[in-house]
């Protein structure tokens, strides 16, 4: 496939291996292992001298074409699909750490990813140093000898806060560590890190990629080199956080139409967040496609658009933002983000509820803070439904 196709194009056209029956539609292949013709077949294998499949635990035809499909979109020379986001992020720091390695973080991340690294890793001995996501100084002071990562998501869960991954990952390179980007919220379609010089990009599937909200999934992307040598991809074989060929192949339909809907997401977000700014009892908006956002001229020249993704604050704390929640009558409450049904949550009571006040207060989490992923209903019918809950 030319690289030099489209990224629409690419979506269509990438990943397909049509069997026997010549089937237009990406096959499914729903099956644990393979059958070989000999046992010397299943030697070479098994043993990597030959190529091919073996157990649905680490290849898969419908899994490889889902890998093939993201790692085109990305610009990448490898992707290693797992079961969720989050078991891509844990599949990369345990692929490529080691007691006594150290993490330098953004303190704005997604909740379960900071009780990932503040909990769980810390249990083997992986430490982790948050900073702020905007001050590129803070990273550059954090770094000790046993570094090696930086982690950061762009835009950031729930803020939108946008960090500048050149020039992180120049503090990388200088280091001799890797820079780590979640790129959940864009999409390769409005945002490419690896071309701005993140060495890994980590995706959780389930949101925008698959786009109606279906199954879960996730992906690890970057060098060739780094992902199958350098312990990825020995973690998913060995441990097994992996893709289902049901789940891949449904986010692999889902990569077909991702171009129009993260185009259209933009357009109805920023129409979303506009309305909002002229709303009463909003004490701010955070999107940004706003001129108001603090890194919009960062984020006119990293991204393509603002994203789907728009965080406002309402007056009068947690009793005013679940008033605006259970108001709505159209919109879901979920927190889960990315379909092409708008959704709504509360941030400090779900997707961060399980990190400690004081964490939540650093991040800028307050109660009054909520998080609307806006899909891809008329705007004004979405506009009305929060209305209710504003006046």
């Amino acid at each position: 496939m030319s690289d030099h196709l489209q990224p629409e194009t690419l979506a269509l056209h990438t990943g397909i291996h049509r069997s026997q029956f010549n089937e237009h539609s990406e096959a499914m292949y729903l099956t644990s292992s393979f059958v070989f013709d000999s046992a010397a077949q299943a030697a070479a294998r098994f043993s990597g001298n030959e190529p091919g499949n073996i157990y649905s635990r680490f290849t898969n035809p419908t899994i490889t074409a889902f890998e093939e499909r993201l790692a085109v979109l990305e610009g990448a020379e490898a992707c290693i699909a797992t079961s969720s986001g989050m078991s891509a992020i844990l599949a990369c720091v345990m692929g490529l750490l080691s007691a006594g390695d150290h993490i330098v973080a953004s303190r704005s991340l997604f909740g379960a990813t900071v009780n990932l690294f503040n909990n769980i890793l810390k249990r083997f001995n992986i430490d982790t140093t948050f900073v702020s996501a905007t001050d590129i100084n803070s990273w550059e002071m954090a770094i000790k000898p046993n570094t090696k990562i930086l982690f950061l998501e762009t835009p950031s869960n729930p803020l939108t806060e946008i960090s500048d991954i050149t020039e992180l990952s120049r503090i990388a390179r200088k280091s001799g560590i890797w820079l780590v980007v979640d790129n959940c919220f864009c999409t390769p379609i409005l945002q490419k890190p690896l071309e701005l010089g993140a060495d890994i990009v980590i995706h959780s599937a389930t949101k925008y990629l698959d786009g109606q909200g279906r199954v879960l999934g996730g992906a690890v992307l970057g060098n060739r080199d780094l992902l199958m040598d350098g312990g990825i991809y020995g973690f998913l074989r060995t441990a097994g956080p992996t893709l289902s060929a049901f789940n891949a192949w449904v986010i692999l339909k889902g990569l077909e139409t991702l171009k129009i809907r993260m185009e259209a997401h933009s357009v109805h977000a920023l129409q979303m967040a506009q309305w909002l700014e002229s709303q009463p009892g909003i004490v701010r908006v955070f999107y940004p496609g706003l001129i108001s956002h603090p890194q919009y001229e960062l984020a006119k020249h990293q991204q393509k658009s603002g994203g789907g993704i728009v965080t406002f604050e309402v007056k009068g704390g947690k009793e005013a933002a679940w008033r605006v929640i259970d108001s709505t009558r159209l919109i879901s409450i979920t927190a889960n983000l990315g379909d092409a049904k708008s959704t709504l949550t509360h941030p400090a009571t779900t997707t961060h509820a399980r990190i400690s006040q004081e964490a939540r207060d650093v991040a800028g989490i307050s109660d009054g803070l909520l998080r609307i992923a806006v899909g891809l209903e008329a705007v004004q019918d979405l506009q009305a439904d929060l209305a209710r809950g504003l006046s």
